[in-house]
C-alpha cells in the first residue's frame, strides 16, 4: 500500500488540492479508515458541484463499501444536507465531498459520526489521518461490501427548513438570492414555491467550472455580484452563499454588505423572544454587541473558542439554542446543533416580516452603538511572535485580557482580537468599540501598521 502526503489534513476536515494532496487512492483510503475507526454500518455521502467531487466520492464510497459498510447516497447537495441527512435517517456518521470556498484546484472531505457530531483533530481525525496515510489498517477487508443506495432527502430537509418559521405570518419581499453556481441553487427552487417572496436569483445554477469565480462572499472583492442587483432590483434584501452553502452573508436594502456579527445578535434577540433564559453561545473575535442583546433580551451569553467542532461541542454541553460565529456561521439546536446556511436568512426574512422593518432599521442603531472593523487577515511566517509584539506593544496596566482564542485585549471604549488561523499561514484581526466609529478606524490603523511593520 502506497503512503500518502498528510497536507490535506487540517484542525477541522480534509482540505488539499488535487490530485497532489487530494486524490482517489487518498479518498478510498479514508473510506476504509471511517469505517475501521467508527465500526459504521451505514454512512451518508454527498457531494458539491466541483468538478473532482464525482470521482472523489466514487473512491470514497468504495472505500465504505469494501469495508462492509452499506452507502446512502444523497449525491450533489450542501453540506448541511449531510448532516441532516446522519441525523434524520439515524445513520452511523455521514461524509461531505467540499472544498467550500477554497481555489478551483482543490477539494476535501467534512465527516461526522452518528448524531452528526464532527470528527476533528482530538475526535478521530488524527486516527483516520494516519491509517489513510500509512494504509496501516488492523482488519483485513471483509468477504461482504455494503451496498450503495442512492436516495433524495430534499422534501423532508425542505420541510425541516420551513419549520423554523410560520409561513402563514410571511408578507411578499423581493429577495436577492446569489448561490454563486453552488449548491444552494437546488434548494432555493425547492423552497421558492413554498415561500410568499419574489426570488431574483442570480448564478443559481450548479456549475463545477464557476464560471463567475468561486463562491466566496467573505471577500469584498466577490460582493458586488449581489450588491448591485439589490439595487438595480429595487430589492429589500440580498443573500449570497459559498460552495456548499453552510455561510449565507447579507446585503440591505441599499446593497451594503452586513457584518456576520451584527447577525449573530439579531438572530440570538429572535431567539430569546420565544425562549427567554436560553444559552447563547458567541466566538471571541467580537462580541460586545452580542453580549448586551443577549442579556437585554433576558438570555445567557456563553463564549466558545472560534471553530465549528469548538461551537459544537459547547452547545451540546451547554444546551443552548443557537451559536454564532461572525464569520457566518450559525448553528442551530434543532439542527442536531449543527450549522446552516438557510435557517438563517429564513429567520431574518422572518423578522423583518414581523416588525415591518428593513434590515437596515433592525440593524443601524447596533452598528453604530457598536462599530467593528470586520475581520482583516495579515500574511505572517511566525504567528505566534506577532502575536507577542502585539502583545508587548498593546497591553497597558488597565487592560483586560481574555486568551480563549488567541490574544484578546479590552479597555473600557475599544477591545481587539487577534488570532491565528487555524488553515492558513496568516493572522486575523478584530476591532471594536462603544459607539466611536473614528476611534476604532484609528486602533485598527494603529494595529495594522506595527503588525505590517513586524512582517516586512
Amino acid at each position: 500500500m502506497s503512503t500518502f502526503k498528510r497536507d490535506a489534513f487540517k484542525a477541522y476536515d480534509i482540505r488539499g488540492k488535487v490530485p497532489d494532496e487530494l486524490n482517489e487512492e487518498l479518498a478510498y483510503c479514508i473510506g476504509r479508515a471511517y469505517v475501521e475507526l467508527l465500526g459504521a454500518k451505514q454512512v451518508v455521502v454527498g457531494r458539491d458541484v466541483r468538478l473532482s467531487s464525482n470521482s472523489l466520492a466514487a473512491a470514497l464510497i468504495n472505500g465504505l463499501t469494501d469495508s462492509g459498510c452499506n452507502v446512502l447516497d444523497i449525491g450533489l447537495c450542501g453540506t448541511e444536507q449531510v448532516y441532516f441527512a446522519t441525523f434524520h435517517l439515524e445513520t452511523d456518521g455521514g461524509i461531505m465531498v467540499t472544498a467550500s470556498h477554497n481555489p478551483m484546484d482543490y477539494n476535501g472531505l467534512k465527516l461526522v459520526k452518528a448524531g452528526a457530531r464532527p470528527i476533528s483533530g482530538d475526535t478521530g481525525l488524527r486516527d483516520i489521518e494516519e491509517m489513510a496515510v500509512t494504509g496501516k489498517f488492523a482488519h483485513q477487508l471483509p468477504e461482504k461490501k455494503g451496498i450503495v443506495t442512492h436516495i433524495s432527502i430534499l422534501n423532508a430537509y425542505i420541510k425541516h427548513l420551513l419549520s423554523y418559521v410560520d409561513v402563514s405570518q410571511l408578507r411578499p419581499l423581493k429577495i436577492v438570492a446569489n448561490a454563486g453556481n453552488g449548491c444552494a441553487g437546488v434548494v432555493l427552487e425547492a423552497l421558492e414555491k413554498h415561500l410568499p417572496f419574489e426570488l431574483i436569483k442570480v448564478y443559481n445554477k450548479p456549475d463545477g467550472s464557476f464560471p463567475h469565480g468561486i463562491p466566496n462572499p467573505l471577500l469584498p472583492e466577490n460582493r458586488e455580484a449581489t450588491a448591485a442587483v439589490v439595487r438595480e432590483k429595487g430589492a429589500d434584501i440580498g443573500i449570497a452563499w459559498d460552495g456548499d452553502f453552510d455561510r449565507c452573508f447579507f446585503f440591505d436594502g441599499e446593497g451594503n454588505f452586513v457584518e456576520g456579527y451584527y447577525v449573530v445578535g439579531l438572530l440570538a434577540q429572535a431567539f430569546l423572544l420565544r425562549q427567554t433564559g436560553a444559552k447563547i453561545i458567541y466566538d471571541p473575535r467580537l462580541i460586545w454587541n452580542t453580549i448586551e442583546l443577549v442579556e437585554q433580551f433576558g438570555g445567557i451569553a456563553v463564549q466558545s473558542k472560534t471553530g465549528h467542532a469548538f461551537i459544537k461541542e459547547r452547545m451540546r454541553q451547554e444546551d443552548a439554542v443557537y451559536g454564532g460565529e461572525m464569520s457566518a456561521h450559525h448553528y442551530f439546536k434543532d439542527f442536531a446543533y449543527c450549522d446552516s446556511g438557510m435557517i438563517p436568512w429564513l429567520l431574518v426574512v422572518a423578522v423583518m416580516c414581523s416588525t415591518g422593518k428593513s434590515l437596515s432599521v433592525l440593524l443601524n442603531e447596533r452598528m453604530a452603538k457598536f462599530p467593528c472593523s470586520g475581520e482583516i487577515n495579515r500574511t505572517v511566517t511566525d504567528a505566534k511572535q506577532v502575536i507577542q509584539q502585539v502583545e508587548d506593544k498593546f497591553i497597558t496596566a488597565d487592560a483586560r485580557v481574555d486568551r480563549t482564542d488567541g490574544l484578546g485585549v479590552e479597555y473600557d471604549t475599544w477591545r481587539f482580537n487577534l488570532r491565528t488561523s487555524n488553515t492558513e499561514p496568516v493572522i486575523r484581526l478584530n476591532v471594536e468599540t462603544r459607539g466611536d466609529e473614528l476611534l476604532m478606524r484609528i486602533k485598527t490603523e494603529e494595529l495594522l501598521e506595527f503588525i505590517d511593520q513586524l512582517t516586512k
